[in-house]
């Protein structure tokens, strides 16, 4: 039942929207005031505003795609520093690469909280940052080109945090979005005071392209931020499995070293 709502929570949405533009076209039909005349030139505005919303969708898709990969990667990056630090406890059964992989499993929590926006991204990049000091302590258990993997993945980690926080912050054109947003009103409110007869074809056409029209603008917005756990209303995300798999698989390894 769940997904069934989740998969049409955007048509409810706009239900709302559309009763009311049904209800101003009834209003306007039955106290005469249709003074427009269905013309070419309607046409040609419905399909410059498709043309619009499919120019936004193909921008925000590249992002949307980008977004979908990253969660594999930081896990990847996560265990792939893991795997150091378990080889150095196979091989020494050093402290240090144990309370490493503990710290791993607090930054991963703090990753989780960081999605639904209950962690800042400051407290995020430090508990990236305090990695380095068990780094530092390894210099003593393990070799150089070790240490430097180790690093070169922590800075994958940072570029990926910073990418996901630009995402979700920062909307894709947003003047695109007025305009789309600007003619669709136009649109709509043209079709509301446009006479076609016979009436049940007028309220057929308006409520498609209405519906179509402003599906298209929630769609669009939702697809824009792929990390909006935080938001009631958000619909398209991408899954965080593989984030929340790396930390539970960390935590069960962890607990056999005991």
């Amino acid at each position: 039942m769940k997904k069934f709502l989740s998969k049409w929570k955007l048509v409810l949405r706009v239900i709302p929207f559309l009763a009311v533009i049904l209800a101003a076209k009834y209003a306007v039909h039955f106290s005469g005031n249709e003074f427009l005349q269905l013309n070419s030139l309607l046409g040609a505005l419905i399909s410059a505003n498709v043309f619009l919303i499919g120019f936004l969708i193909t921008g925000v898709l590249s992002d949307y795609k980008e977004a979908e990969k990253i969660p594999s990667e930081l896990a990847c990056s996560v265990e792939a520093i893991a795997d150091e630090c378990f080889i150095m406890h196979e091989n020494g059964k050093t402290k240090n690469s144990k309370q490493c992989l503990e710290h791993m499993v607090v930054f991963l929590t703090m990753l989780m909280d960081w999605f639904q926006k209950k962690a800042r991204t400051h407290q995020v990049m430090q508990k990236l940052f305090e990695f380095n000091h068990y780094f530092l302590k390894f210099e003593k258990d393990t070799q150089a080109n070790f240490i430097v993997r180790m690093k070169q993945e922590l800075q994958l980690i940072r570029k990926m945090i910073h990418r996901i926080h630009n995402i979700r912050e920062m909307s894709f054109v947003q003047s695109g979005y007025t305009i789309v947003e600007t003619i669709t009103f136009v649109l709509i409110t043209g079709l509301i005071f446009t006479k076609i007869d016979p009436y049940y074809e007028s309220v057929f056409f308006v409520a498609f392209v209405s519906f179509f029209l402003i599906y298209m603008i929630f769609f669009l917005k939702d697809l824009d931020n792929p990390f909006g756990y935080y938001e009631n209303d958000s619909i398209e995300e991408v899954s965080l499995k593989p984030i929340a798999d790396a930390r539970k698989y960390l935590q069960l390894r962890i607990e056999s070293l005991k």
